[in-house]
């Protein structure tokens, strides 16, 4: 049982009976330690398979656990889900606990009951607003909180509600008394039954604890508080608990999840064996690397149980970072990278693309059609086949009837969205309905771009005219792809938001979008909601097995808005530069924009600096100061000598930010120098001895004194 396991598994393995935390680090093979354990204590005679209690958060991850535990010869251990486990308890001790009662019918869906409980309260809510109604609901029930406090604990929590706190009380209130109307339970419900089942009746707790004497909890960083509450109503105060999981990937805090709970674990179990995880099975030293260096800046609770991980397979390709004009050829550049990886033998199975939101996968999506490469969406359905789009098509093929021909295309779609609820102003709050939101967005975005590209009609042997792209012409556009994107597909690049991707790993894959505002998210406020998004980042790495690409677009469509990349990617070599496709003369081409593209960080945040002063700095315009103002007046004075020999403005020499560069970053070494941004060759030659020998302290005269400014500039 022993054999093959290295001495940290080795060490979770064996550890004695108790409490015992396992921080298990992405790819560090933490399910064949809990299986290992869970096989080798039954194998030795400590225990008996049934009475343990395997408990995960996936259906897969149980059948996984199930399978392994069959292949040791232990067979009996019930692994489950958390809902899977109450379930099974609650309609086992039903006649008991119900005085011959039925059951309650439960609930597969809160939209329908929380859609008629809004209509009580006078609120009208489409599906994407009751979807994300029912998301708070559950939040709350998750929380262990009644409606009469949630809008104090929303507070608290600092929840983005997708209607006004009071409201959505009002709305929860009303579902409780919708679900007891039509004897129904939800999910949450039945947790709570399983609890007060065990905590309110001894018989049953006797029998379920006599049961499972020993318990074991898969991602244990994902447990919500009312899952804890029943997790200690089945311990009953023992301690014979293995709980695995890392903080590193906590991910679902909005959900109610937290981590405090494996964080907090040796503090509750003061004779706990800890254990840590740290060597990496799944990926390359290189993807390895940049994962740390990912989480290496992260800061918060989490951070406390920051694993750095040491990769044990062979070396492999360094990640790859590229930079892209406008999301379209990000997207193109994608598709053509799987085509030759598939061509060349990678299964397309084996290669995943996955972004920040859904809404982000109709680029891929038509860009992976029109490559020829299959794909799958998992975990959402294709963009063409999501409600509020076909509904929006409706309305655009309606919309030709009533908007004048002549209306320009990106006005006319706007116009027909606002027919369905679409508005061009912020996202409203609310998972769901943000979603949906972005969703149409998209569509007017293609719009935009459709209006960019008139139609070109040949009249005779040279001239042509152009023609604007009409309503008519981006319908037919959009139904195109939406028959091209309904191509079943059995085995295809998978499509997949980081939430998604969860739990899962391939060959190569691709993260994209990594711009500001996307990841992290605009949504993120708060120091916590930030320091998610970078351990959204960290899963989307750790999923990589061999070939890493990171990506993001300087705009979202040609001619954008220009965006700044995202804040986690300066743990990258930083010479990273434009999409490298194209051979020698496309790479002498890029050269210049290679170097403007250079990544440079603030010193002081770690975010990415875009604006040409910000870069100069070193900093971020709202991150404080550290100015030497002794040097800075000396570098002036110095300045303004060297201008007045030269004949020329004083900018000329150096602009008041690259002086400001030098007074806060006090370059020691000509290396530093040229990190400054503004300072080539060329003034490194003409000013760097000088601009080095004010920085250790030299005066004005002594430097002036030494060298001549004669030269034009």
């Amino acid at each position: 049982m022993l054999a093959g396991l290295d001495p940290e598994q080795r060490s979770a393995v064996t550890a004695p009976a108790g409490p015992v935390c396992v921080l298990a680090g992405a790819g560090t093979g933490k399910t064949r330690a809990v299986t290992s354990r869970i096989a080798y204590r039954s194998l030795s005679g400590e225990i008996s398979p049934r009475h343990v209690l395997a408990v995960t958060f996936t259906a897969r991850a149980a059948a996984e656990l199930r399978s392994r535990l069959t292949g040791f010869g232990v067979p009996g251990v019930q692994a489950r889900t958390f809902h899977a486990a109450a379930l099974r308890q609650v309609r086992y001790f039903a006649p008991r606990l119900l005085a011959g009662r039925a059951m309650p019918e439960l609930l597969d869906s809160k939209v329908r009951l929380v859609t008629l409980a809004a209509a009580k309260v006078g609120l009208r809510a489409d599906r994407a607003a009751a979807r994300d109604l029912a998301g708070e609901i559950e939040w709350a029930k998750s929380s262990l909180v009644e409606p009469g406090e949630y809008v104090v604990a929303a507070a608290k929590a600092l929840r983005d509600t997708p209607h006004e706190p009071a409201k959505v009380a009002e709305v929860f209130a009303a579902y409780e008394r919708a679900k007891r109307a039509n004897g129904v339970i939800d999910f949450e419900d039945m947790l709570r039954a399983a609890v007060w089942g065990i905590e309110e009746h001894p018989d049953v707790a006797e029998q379920v604890r006599g049961q499972y004497r020993h318990l074991v909890v898969d991602e244990y960083q994902d447990v919500n508080p009312l899952q804890q509450r029943l997790l200690e109503a089945w311990l009953g105060g023992r301690d014979d608990l293995t709980v695995v999981g890392d903080a590193s990937q906590t991910i679902y805090s909005f959900t109610g999840a937290s981590s405090s709970y494996l964080v907090d674990f040796p503090r509750r179990y003061r004779t706990a064996t800890v254990v840590r995880l740290v060597r990496d099975y799944r990926s390359t030293p290189q993807v390895v690397g940049l994962a740390n260096a990912v989480i290496s800046q992260a800061r918060g609770t989490e951070a406390r149980l920051r694993l750095e991980l040491v990769g044990q397979r062979p070396p492999g390709p360094e990640p790859d970072l590229r930079i892209f004009t406008d999301e379209p050829a990000e997207a193109a550049a994608v598709a053509a990278r799987c085509r030759a990886m598939i061509d060349a033998g990678t299964p397309a199975r084996e290669i995943a693309v996955l972004f920040r939101t859904n809404a982000q996968s109709e680029a891929y999506e038509k860009a992976l059609t029109e490559a020829g490469v299959p794909y799958v969406v998992q975990g959402a359905e294709r963009f063409f086949e999501r409600v509020e789009v076909r509904q929006a098509m409706v309305a655009l093929r309606a919309a030709t009837r009533s908007i004048p021909g002549e209306t320009p295309l990106p006005v006319a779609v706007r116009e027909a969205l606002a027919a369905v609820g679409w508005a061009p102003d912020a996202p409203p709050p609310g998972g769901a309905a943000r979603e949906r939101w972005e969703a149409l967005a998209a569509l007017v975005q293609l719009a935009e771009e459709h209006a960019a590209s008139p139609e070109v009609t040949l009249v005779g042997e040279a001239a042509a005219i152009e023609r604007p792209v009409t309503l008519a012409d981006f319908n037919e556009e959009l139904a195109r792809r939406a028959a091209q994107q309904h191509v079943p597909t059995v085995d295809g690049v998978t499509l997949a938001s980081l939430h998604s991707a969860k739990g899962l790993e391939w060959d190569a894959v691709f993260l994209v979008g990594l711009s500001e505002g996307t990841l992290p998210t605009t949504y993120a406020r708060t120091a916590e909601q930030v320091e998610e998004e970078r351990r959204l980042l960290y899963v989307g790495v750790t999923r990589a097995r061999q070939w890493l690409w990171l990506s993001y677009a300087t705009a979202r469509s040609p001619g954008g808005r220009a965006r700044r990349p995202s804040r986690f990617l300066p743990q990258l070599d930083r010479s990273g530069g434009p999409e490298r496709a194209g051979g020698a003369a496309a790479q002498r081409r890029a050269g210049g924009e290679a170097r403007r593209n250079r990544v440079i960080s603030c010193r002081i945040c770690g975010a990415t600096l875009l604006a040409g002063p910000d870069r100069k700095l070193g900093r971020c315009p709202t991150c404080p100061s550290d100015l030497d103002e002794e040097l800075y007046e000396r570098l002036r004075e110095w300045r303004v000598r060297v201008a007045g020999a030269q004949k020329v403005p004083s900018y000329v020499v150096f602009t008041d930010a690259t002086l400001t560069a030098l007074a806060e970053r006090r370059p020691g070494r000509v290396e530093d120098l040229i990190a400054i941004a503004g300072i080539g060759p060329r003034k490194l030659g003409l000013y760097g001895e000088s601009v080095l020998a004010l920085v250790r302290g030299a005066t004005v005269d002594d430097v002036c004194s030494q060298k001549s400014f004669e030269i034009q500039p």
